[in-house]
């Protein structure tokens, strides 16, 4: 992958005033980040919170079950979140941690009381505006024993041909009993190298869901979280869906560690290479038993570009279940035969097998935001045959 060197982007000078009603966004701005899953005309949700560049722009919460702040207006109201901050990424992991550590412009604290059930989703938007401008982002969630939350991030450059470096550091803490579900959809353009640097922990009886979906380009995409299932009867699921363009290189996978017995995984990947680069990576260590976990990695290749997939099993104890499949290939051609037999055309028949593959109905979404990722990928059908 392409290197990163932080010294082409501008970590100081991109702050903005607070943002009190973000409809007043300019359209084309709106649009971007609607790509991102977040509609800000028309959006309702239990929070709200946008970063701008290196300043947020707003935060604002609307049920008393959830508590969101400014991570740096956290850190100080709380003597610097101990035990939570820094606590889960080592801040000397890289140079993107260290840049990060060492000036953060932004990010989101949100912690939900014990016990309360959140209905609606916290919003929240990381978006790059200036050109050639570099966004340091810490976020930590803490989900309170026996509480239950979704947090629906979209990250988005301004336009396409927007220039910038996101380095974004997210810490989870889901308590006993409790449940996160974390979706996250990327919008990024050609001239955007992102750069999350992930990792949760999940005690007794606690559910992990995250749902990721890129479907436009980015230049360069490293990012790797993981969940350490740490009490008995933890469980994580993982979903993505990428498609890779040409000029786009992304090196995105994940990784489970059960610590504890009982613990289940399910980590499924669905990636279209359409001339970029995608790594496909997965990683399930089982460290007690009984425990069990899957993982299922599946790639199309169409129009060139390349696509690796690299499953990792292990197991340190006897007795643990861990199984993966992994596929890497182009569309059977008595698939696309068997549609046309019914009255398609090929390229219509090939889009239909695509929007197939890249079914998001697994991750569970409902309402505006599964109807947005749907729109997206029939677009991209479009736009690729």
């Amino acid at each position: 992958m392409k290197e990163v060197n932080l010294k082409d982007y501008t970590f100081s000078g991109a702050e903005h005033g607070q943002i009190a009603d973000l409809r007043t966004l300019d359209n084309s701005d709106k649009d971007r980040i609607l790509h991102a899953g977040v509609d800000l005309d028309h959006g309702e949700g239990s929070a709200l919170f946008m970063q701008m560049d290196q300043s947020t722009v707003h935060c604002e919460t609307r049920d008393p079950g959830v508590e969101l702040l400014d991570i740096n207006v956290a850190m100080k109201r709380y003597d610097g979140l101990p035990g939570y901050a820094w606590n889960n990424v080592d801040r000397d992991k890289d140079e993107f941690t260290r840049a990060v550590a060492a000036k953060t412009h932004g990010g989101y604290f949100v912690r939900t009381k014990p016990g309360a059930i959140i209905k609606k989703p916290v919003q929240s938007c990381l978006f790059l505006k200036a050109d050639r401008s570099g966004q340091n982002v810490h976020n930590i969630v803490v989900v309170e024993e026996n509480s239950e939350v979704h947090i629906m991030t979209g990250c988005s450059t301004a336009h396409g041909e927007t220039h910038g470096a996101h380095l974004g550091i997210t810490e989870f803490y889901v308590k006993k009993g409790g449940k996160l579900t974390f979706t996250m959809i990327h919008n990024w353009g050609e001239g955007a190298n992102v750069r999350p640097r992930t990792v949760g922990v999940v005690e007794e009886g606690g559910v992990f869901q995250n749902n990721y979906v890129l479907l436009s380009p980015v230049g360069t995409l490293q990012m790797y979280p993981t969940i350490n299932l740490n009490g008995r009867g933890g469980i994580a699921r993982f979903n993505s869906v990428i498609v890779t363009p040409k000029g786009s290189h992304v090196d995105a996978g994940n990784r489970v560690i059960m610590n504890a017995p009982e613990t289940r995984c399910e980590i499924i990947s669905r990636t279209i290479t359409t001339g970029g680069v995608n790594i496909a990576r997965g990683h399930i260590a089982g460290h007690a038993v009984p425990c069990k976990g899957h993982l299922e990695c599946k790639s199309l290749i169409l129009g060139g570009g390349q696509s690796l997939a690299i499953p990792e099993l292990d197991a340190t104890v006897e007795g643990v279940d861990l199984s993966h499949e992994a596929a890497v290939g182009k569309i059977a051609q008595d698939e696309i035969e068997y549609l046309m037999a019914r009255g398609m055309d090929e390229a219509e028949a090939t889009s239909t097998i695509v929007r197939g593959f890249l079914n998001v109905d697994i991750m569970g979404l409902e309402g505006p935001l599964a109807k947005s990722i749907k729109n997206q990928v029939a677009q991209i059908d479009a736009r690729a045959f």
